[in-house]
């Protein structure tokens, strides 16, 4: 009976581990579907965005604009599934122009004034072809009024004009119907549409005519209807349908053969989603064209049609407001700037006004707990993008600096878009660092950018303009925004903690370290900035530091504003502000800097291997992989640059600091951070300055000159020069010097370019990377301004 009873408590304790085991299984899967679940899950928290409010009524306004900033020209409204219209053009000899393409040859582009409302002029230069864009918006009715466009083109130089094919069009996106109104049966000289969003509504083409209003321009016409299978295949749509059959000819003079658009039906294969009207005109420059959009609900209070010289005198009247206001928001007329820098300053802003967009769709996510990617939350998205040509889509730690500038011309706007971004909050608290919504945005990013990753933050450079926000924000806004913000706050500081009480570190550095000179952290904004060379745990980030403090003092003003408990807020950003503290995280006596701390190693190289050959194939190629000649130990980071500078930047430095002769004379050391065109990014005598991280991959924040963190650099030493303590005086010398070089080189390289720049090459100062870059590179108008 005793070996009964030991088999049955034997079997009774094996029964009792396998269903711990299925236990523990059910609670591992119950935890991961959680965290999935989590991760797709919109923020609890009531919307910063108040429904309605981005709608016709609520905001008439804003409800239609430029937010296409991916095309050169094209106008939508604020609603998910927009009517759209836009312009594309065709040198014949040439290529099709629609999107804004790095290299595609436009020789300059951009805007020359916006006012982010209800105006813009933009320029546009293409091979000897001068385009000029205009449009005026006009208030009225239930679904946002109307508006009118105005194209001028014209040739540079003398010669005969080549034919040159305008193309305006209107298409929908899942909702909405659209009727052509022919002329002759060959000229589509309206349309006629209903949308949920803009009601019945009518776009005119009105016949071309001459420079000036010049009389009526012999033009031959092409119209095109046809199912769109998504946005994001306009171009492909209207390439496809050219054919060379048509015939151009003007009485008494030869017929010549362009390419005009036939009906194709759509594109094969590929199932219509939505519609497309296109209406072509080809001719020969000079010429003018006019485009009217008319709100059926408007026609009540509409006193005649916004064109020809209604119009002309609405451009006037908006041109003289514009820059009257830009006098009165800047004032650098009144500073004695040049009347060509106040232009370039204009454009600078106008670009960036001009290239904020309204997105739609889903991101598409990763937890670090599961393998495969979801897609997130239905979002909607209001921002002003980095660049139209290579970013066109939302960035998280760009738009902080984006909003400094915004925030100065028109905070209300900085508010909206503010809300926006943190209304993409999931139920954790986590913000992804670059918003892919929608097929349009999805269609130009590598597909290795797309995925987002949950462990990943980004500066929270919106609590940098929240700060200079607050003073005059109303209290109901910053009532929506304040659970959000917390909660974000509160994931940094959760989720990016580093080793040890008050140190921090950034999750998702690259995982393949030995790929790369020095792994990249491109949750930080710095990307291929040195940070320790073997990623692990122990590395404590000092510039997450500094933000993480900068972020606690926002909040704790806020909490304040609001009668909400300050006290954790306050005694936080106390803590990361002890300048004690800092110093014995983060100053490296013998690298007489601040610095990061991790497992480094100083002495790694990349170098050239051959992997081992695989019978039966061909030799592999030799591959570019890192060796490591010391092996790492943990220590401080020495690679002066940005990073150091942080504690200075974000102004965590006492003005009687003994550590601040050390950053300023860094700062103005030629064989370190100083050039003439601003500061670099990393130390010209550092081991990694202008160091490729890959064999494809070229330096990107190793010495090259940014704006962004150069007009941090001007706003810090524009305080310490204002504070009282010993080291004013060297302050305001630099700042001075600092302010000159910087503002001198983006406006040299902007006339001699056409476009602000992602960054400037420290050795001459000639624009890198993106253009046109009127993201923070448009911080240089604050700079003249001397507004911090």
């Amino acid at each position: 009976r005793g070996s009964g009873w030991g088999r049955t408590a034997l079997a009774f304790t094996a029964a009792a581990a396998a269903l711990a085991l299925g236990l523990a299984a059910a609670a591992a899967e119950w935890n991961r579907w959680s965290e999935a679940s989590r991760l797709v899950t919109p923020h609890p928290a009531p919307p910063a965005v108040p429904a309605g409010s981005t709608g016709p009524l609520a905001s008439p306004t804003y409800f239609w604009g430029t937010y296409r900033p991916h095309v050169y020209f094209g106008m939508k409204t604020r609603s998910p599934r927009a009517v759209v219209t836009g312009l594309m053009w065709l040198q014949h000899g040439g290529n099709l122009r629609h999107t804004s393409e790095q290299n595609d040859g436009v020789s300059r582009y951009g805007w020359l004034m916006h006012d982010g409302e209800n105006f813009g002029v933009q320029e546009i230069r293409d091979e000897g072809l001068v385009l000029r864009t205009e449009f005026v918006k006009q208030p009225g009715g239930d679904h946002g009024g109307d508006w009118s466009w105005r194209v001028t083109a014209k040739m540079e130089g003398k010669g005969p004009a080549p034919l040159l094919s305008l193309f305006f069009y209107v298409a929908t996106d899942g909702q909405g119907t659209l009727r052509p109104v022919l002329e002759n049966g060959t000229r589509l000289a309206a349309v006629a549409g209903t949308a949920e969003e803009l009601g019945d509504f009518t776009l005119t083409f009105l016949p071309p005519t001459g420079e000036g209003g010049d009389g009526p321009k012999y033009a031959s016409y092409n119209f095109l209807a046809a199912g769109v299978p998504g946005l994001h295949r306009l171009t492909d749509l209207v390439r496809q349908s050219l054919r060379e059959s048509s015939v151009f000819s003007p009485p008494g003079q030869p017929r010549r053969r362009f390419f005009g658009v036939s009906s194709t039906g759509g594109l094969p294969g590929e199932p219509p989603r939505g519609q497309l009207l296109l209406h072509q005109v080809t001719l020969e420059p000079p010429v003018v064209l006019e485009v009217t959009l008319e709100s059926g609900s408007a026609a009540g209070t509409r006193r005649g049609r916004l064109a020809g010289p209604a119009l002309s005198a609405a451009l006037a009247r908006h041109a003289a407001a514009f820059e009257q206001r830009f006098e009165d928001t800047f004032g650098l007329g009144a500073r004695g700037v040049t009347l060509p820098q106040r232009r370039f300053a204009q454009a600078a802003l106008s670009e960036m006004l001009g290239g904020i967009g309204f997105f739609h769709g889903r991101s598409l996510l990763r937890s670090e707990h599961r393998e495969e990617p979801v897609p997130g939350a239905e979002s909607m998205l209001f921002t002003a993008v980095p660049s139209r040509s290579c970013f066109p889509r939302g960035f998280l730690w760009d738009e902080g600096f984006h909003l400094l500038l915004l925030g100065r011309w028109d905070p209300a706007l900085a508010r909206d878009i503010l809300a926006h971004w943190l209304d993409l909050l999931n139920a954790d608290g986590w913000i992804p660092r670059e918003q892919i919504l929608g097929d349009e945005a999805r269609a130009r990013v590598p597909p290795e950018f797309v995925l987002q990753h949950s462990e990943t933050a980004n500066p929270p450079t919106l609590l940098l303009a929240l700060e200079r926000l607050l003073p005059d924000a109303p209290l109901p806004s910053l009532r929506r925004l304040f659970p959000r913000l917390r909660a974000w706050f509160e994931w940094l500081n959760r989720t990016q903690a580093g080793p040890e009480p008050f140190t921090f570190r950034w999750r998702g550095r690259d995982t393949d370290p030995e790929r790369f000179l020095n792994p990249k952290t491109l949750a930080s904004g710095l990307d291929d900035y040195p940070r320790a060379s073997h990623p692990s745990t122990q590395e404590r980030h000092l510039d997450l530091r500094c933000w993480m403090a900068l972020g606690a003092r926002v909040l704790a003003a806020l909490a304040e504003r609001l009668g909400e408990p300050l006290t954790p807020y306050r005694d936080m950003a106390a803590a990361l502000s002890d300048n004690d503290l800092l110093d014995r995280l983060h100053w490296a006596p013998e690298l007489g800097t601040f610095a990061d701390f991790g497992n480094h190693s100083a002495a790694v190289a990349l170098r050239w291997h051959r992997p081992a050959p695989v019978p039966g194939r061909p030799p592999p190629a030799p591959q570019l992989r890192r060796e490591v000649r010391e092996a790492p130990w943990p220590q401080f980071v020495g690679a002066l640059g940005y990073v150091s500078l942080f504690p200075l930047l974000l102004q965590l430095l006492q003005a009687d600091s003994p550590r601040l002769p050390a950053l300023l004379s860094s700062m103005r050391n030629e064989k370190q951070l100083w050039t003439p065109f601003g500061l670099r990014s990393l130390a010209r005598d550092s081991p990694w300055y202008l160091r490729r991280n890959t064999e494809h991959d070229p330096p990107y924040w190793r010495g090259s000159v940014w704006v962004n963190i150069n007009f941090l650099a001007l706003r810090a030493l524009h305080g310490y020069a204002r504070a009282a303590g010993p080291h004013r005086e060297r302050a305001a010398e630099l700042y001075r010097e600092l302010r000159h070089n910087l503002v001198a080189n983006v406006f040299r390289q902007y006339e001699a370019t056409g476009f602000l720049w992602e960054h400037y090459r420290d050795s001459d100062g000639t624009g890198q990377g993106c253009h046109p870059f009127a993201g923070w590179s448009a911080l240089v108008v604050l700079a003249m301004a001397e507004d911090y």
